[in-house]
């Protein structure tokens, strides 16, 4: 079985405890949702928010959503001049028997811009899926 990482990011419009919450939340359910994860294959989730988000812990919506044996970490990115503010960056590791690619990683609102291709490829599957 491979270790593989499902990436995703999402964007919020204030810095504000329930809608980082909630934004986290959206993302988490739809990469688990697209990519049929169970939590408990789940090896780790490392969460990543910009400097101008600190009113809350991204990784605080996978312990609302149950992931109470998963290992989680926050973390500040790098303030890259330019970079795409109010900004959340998840990298969930994930065991599996799929190939890298059939993973399908999950950009949101702003987010998009950061992987447009993967972005398309997200757009796809979610019509392939209908």
């Amino acid at each position: 079985m491979a270790v593989r990482g499902v990436r995703g990011a999402t964007t919020v419009e204030d810095n504000d405890a329930d809608r980082i919450l909630a934004a986290t939340t959206t993302l988490l359910l739809e990469m688990v949702t697209m990519n049929e994860i169970r939590a408990e294959d789940i090896g780790a989730v490392y969460f990543t928010a910009t400097q101008d988000l600190d009113a809350a812990f991204p990784a605080k919506a996978a312990r609302d959503l149950g992931w109470t044996q998963v290992p989680l970490l926050d973390a500040v990115q790098i303030p890259v001049p330019g970079s795409l503010p109010r900004c959340i960056r998840v990298l969930l590791l994930w065991n599996t028997e799929r190939a890298q690619e059939e993973i399908i990683h999950v950009y949101q609102g702003a987010a998009c811009s950061l992987r447009p291709d993967l972005t398309e490829r997200l757009m796809e599957a979610k019509e392939g899926a209908k």
